[in-house]
């Protein structure tokens, strides 16, 4: 018995401290798997001494209020769930009852109120008898109504959730990695209980309805699936649910895991609720759980394999993140050869080295995860140098989590927005490589300059296994980096990244050079800066770009693996020296944009807007009272439709 109550002393700290650093501070110290063994253990430990120390996770429900939004207390308790990881034991528990059965979502509770069909207050579950008032933030929700036609008073609870597809689009829009969110819970927990609301808004929440408290006057007929119903026909979105009994439940539960894989609103298992109301309430409660629902948590299928190494990721902050490399398994139905370990804290918690006996799951059934290290024979050859740059590294510890950065500012994976600007469309146009695959690739060591983007195929094993690749995702990037390898030269000296030099600059200084790249590498600034506009800033910059020794070997390794349109005079400059400003829609090209690039292959420039230096505006709408318009009409500017703009080029059959 003493050493049960030992192990017990041993479990709350560090279960306590785990759910604090999750649930409040956004950041894991251990994987859910683990959180949730040592969990059962502890709650197993007390059944059998039957002694319950103050502060023990089992007794816990919900985050502490610890915001500076205003509290008010639940006028009814809200209780966890008790959960299995057993199908048998749901089917027991149901009995000869009818059921529903229910995503559990991954999100956070909140409770609404209605007063004469109006939204009166929002308040989050908080610790399950306190909670936060977030009224003014759950008006931004999505798809809650603020009205609804019924004028009793409702009273309704349901999950706050943030979708995975919007929660993928703003990680991708954050550029520092260390300020990425870690998973939707997190980031919908982080946006309900903003201060400001507007925040809130443009975070995508959505509201998910799993439960009526109140709504006086209406008959449900003794059914919670009548409920569900009543409130879909409110404006309400429920939690998707199915009707199930004993007999029909092991297949529902198999349709649930089925669709898990593609489901865009986060889960971490399912609920199961009896549908007769009247029962359900003469069941009671237990101090924790109500003893009308139970929640379901996958049972994780684990696998047992070989650590092969940590593959050693570095970010665009200098964070390098460890990477388990294993002997493939099938998990879940596909076959899985990776997973992230976060951390160099998780990893010495896992006593993490190459040969390793290890066991790996899929976190909710999507993750991968390793559950267990069987051999642990301790955390080793953590690299001294960066696996892009060669740098130095170095340990550093944040809020007891230690981590390994590169210490190199130079480093290639803190410059991905000039690789991103490399493929973008206007310069190299290389489909398939984002932000994020581009992240991956420099991350493994697969690209450190420009030319490495010619040369994947030499990693063609490594990348067909990475998340989210496969051998057609890889086939289409090849031959996308192929077709991009015939550009032009403007494209690529846009995409070089020259400070201040667009692509129309790049166009003008190719022009006046011939598409001589040895007389524009070689060129000074007056030379530059004799061209129509380019001033000493852009003429400095290019100088300077084009002095740096590394940066004409980048280029110089780019040109082996390139072809060039022939562009050198192709036609002749008849609108050399003219400048035009294009407005409104046109018909005679596909877009704009094209008609920009035919005034450009003739010599001519594009501007945005209509000033003295303006030579004509095109609009087809020659007559109109646009602000453009009456600009160039108060300069004396010509104004010309499509068609005068043709028969200007000697083009005038295009018109017709």
């Amino acid at each position: 018995m003493d050493d049960k109550i030992k192990r017990m002393k041993e479990l709350i700290p560090i279960l306590s401290e785990a759910a604090k650093a999750y649930y409040q501070e956004s950041r894991e110290i251990m994987s859910n798997f683990e959180y949730d063994r040592l969990y059962d253990e502890l709650l197993k430990l007390e059944q059998e001494t039957g002694t319950v120390f103050a502060g023990s996770p089992t007794q816990k429900v919900g985050y502490e209020v610890l915001s500076e939004l205003p509290k008010e207390r639940h006028e009814r308790p809200m209780l966890s769930l008790n959960k299995t990881k057993s199908v048998d034991e749901l089917r027991e528990w149901l009995g000869g009852q009818t059921g529903l059965l229910s995503w559990k979502m991954d999100g956070l509770t909140v409770v609404l109120t209605y007063e004469d069909g109006v939204l009166a207050k929002a308040v989050t579950r908080g610790n399950g008898e306190i909670g936060e008032v977030i009224t003014p933030n759950a008006r931004t929700f999505i798809n809650i109504p603020t009205t609804i036609p019924y004028k009793g008073q409702l009273i309704l609870r349901g999950e706050a959730v943030i979708s995975y597809s919007d929660f993928e689009k703003l990680n991708d829009s954050i550029a520092d990695v260390d300020a990425k969110y870690k998973n939707p819970r997190n980031l919908c927990s982080g946006s309900v209980r903003q201060l400001n609301s507007g925040i809130t808004a443009s975070r995508n929440v959505q509201f998910m309805a799993f439960a009526l408290v109140r709504a006086d006057g209406v008959d449900f007929k003794n059914s919670r699936k009548e409920q569900f119903l009543w409130l879909s026909r409110l404006g309400f979105e429920t939690v998707e649910f199915v009707e199930v009994t004993a007999e029909t439940l092991s297949g529902a539960v198999h349709g649930f895991a089925e669709k898990i894989e593609h489901y865009d609103i986060p889960s971490d298992g399912l609920v199961l609720l009896y549908d007769d109301i009247a029962y359900g309430q003469s069941l009671g409660r237990t101090a924790k759980f109500p003893r009308d629902s139970i929640a379901f948590k996958w049972a994780d299928e684990i696998q047992e394999t070989t650590l092969s190494y940590i593959e050693w990721s570095a970010s665009r902050t200098g964070l390098i993140n460890p990477v388990a490399v294993f002997e493939p398994v099938e998990l879940e139905g596909t076959t899985v050869s990776r997973a992230s370990v976060h951390n160099i804290s998780i990893m010495e918690g896992l006593e993490l080295g190459a040969g390793d006996r290890i066991t790996v799951y899929k976190a909710n059934m999507i993750i991968p995860q390793i559950a267990d290290d069987l051999t642990r024979s301790g955390v080793r050859d953590i690299p001294k140098i960066c696996p892009v740059c060669g740098g130095k590294t170095e340990i550093r510890s944040l809020n007891d989590v230690k981590s390994l950065y590169c210490t190199n500012p130079e480093c290639q994976a803190k410059k991905i927005k000039s690789f991103d600007l490399f493929v973008s469309r206007d310069a190299l146009n290389i489909d398939g490589l984002s932000e994020m695959t581009l992240e991956k690739f420099i991350a493994a060591g697969f690209i450190h300059e420009f030319d490495d983007i010619f040369h994947l195929d030499r990693h063609r094993d490594a990348i067909v296994t990475m998340e989210g690749f496969g051998e057609k995702s890889y086939e289409n990037l090849i031959e996308a980096a192929k077709t991009a390898s015939h550009t032009t030269l403007p494209r690529l000296i846009f995409g070089l990244g020259i400070a201040g030099i667009g692509l129309a600059n790049a166009k003008v200084i190719c022009r006046h050079f011939d598409f001589d790249l040895d007389a524009m590498r070689k060129a000074d600034a007056e030379e530059l800066c004799a061209i129509d506009g380019i001033g000493g800033v852009l003429a400095d910059a290019w100088v300077t770009y084009f002095k740096n020794d590394k940066n004409n070997e980048i280029l110089d390794h780019l040109l082996a693996d390139l072809t060039f349109a022939n562009e050198a005079r192709s036609e002749e400059q008849t609108l050399a020296g003219k400048t035009f400003v294009i407005t409104g829609s046109v018909e005679h090209f596909a877009n704009r944009k094209e008609l920009q690039e035919k005034i450009e292959s003739l010599g001519g420039k594009a501007a945005g807007s209509v000033s003295a230096k303006t030579s004509y505006l095109i609009n087809n709408d020659v007559t109109s009272n646009s602000s453009k318009n009456k600009k160039a009409r108060e300069l004396g500017i010509p104004i010309l439709s499509e068609e005068d703009f043709l028969k200007m080029i000697g083009e005038e059959n295009n018109a017709d």
